[in-house]
C-alpha cells in the first residue's frame, strides 16, 4: 500500500506538469475604452482650433449656404487690401499660380472668397476676376447669415 500511495503521488505530479492551461478567452476592453476616451477628448478640444482662415468682418446676406463634401480653398481679402490663401499672404499676381498648385481637383476645386466688409470693391473684383479667368469654375463669395446677427 505504501508503494501505491507513492506511485500515485508521483503520477499525480507528472499529470500536473503535463496539464496545460487553456488560453484565456476573455478580452479586457478597459484599456481600449480608456484610450478611446482620451482620443475623443483630444479631438474634441483640437477640432475648433483647426478652423483655417484670417479673421475678417464678413458682410451679411440671406442666401443659402453652399454644401460640399470636402474643404474648399479659402481666399481672404482684408480691409487693408492684403490677400491671403488659407493663412499665407500673397501678392495679387501670385494668387492664381498658388491656387493652381494647391488645387487637388484642378479647376473643379471649390474656392471661397472671404472679403472684409470694408475691403475695396475693386480689389475684390480683381481677385475674383483673376481666379475666374484662370478657369476655376466653383468660385463663391462667403458671407455671414443676417439671421445669425
Amino acid at each position: 500500500m505504501g508503494m501505491q500511495a507513492g506511485s500515485a503521488q508521483s503520477g499525480g505530479r507528472r499529470g500536473r506538469r503535463r496539464q496545460r492551461h487553456a488560453p484565456m478567452s476573455e478580452i479586457n476592453v478597459t484599456p481600449f475604452v480608456d484610450v478611446m476616451l482620451v482620443l475623443l477628448i483630444v479631438f474634441m478640444v483640437t477640432a475648433p482650433l483647426l478652423a483655417v482662415g484670417v479673421p475678417v468682418d464678413l458682410p451679411e446676406t440671406q442666401a443659402q449656404q453652399l454644401t460640399g463634401d470636402n474643404e474648399p480653398i479659402t481666399v481672404t481679402v482684408k480691409a487693408s487690401g492684403e490677400i491671403f490663401i488659407s493663412k499665407e499672404a500673397y501678392a495679387l499676381e501670385d494668387v492664381v499660380p498658388t491656387l493652381e498648385a494647391i488645387a487637388a481637383n484642378g479647376y473643379d476645386e471649390r474656392i471661397y472668397v472671404f472679403g472684409d466688409r470694408n475691403a475695396s470693391y475693386g480689389t475684390m473684383m480683381q481677385v475674383m476676376g483673376r481666379i475666374s479667368a484662370a478657369g476655376f469654375k466653383r468660385l463663391a463669395l462667403r458671407t455671414e447669415d443676417e439671421r445669425d446677427s
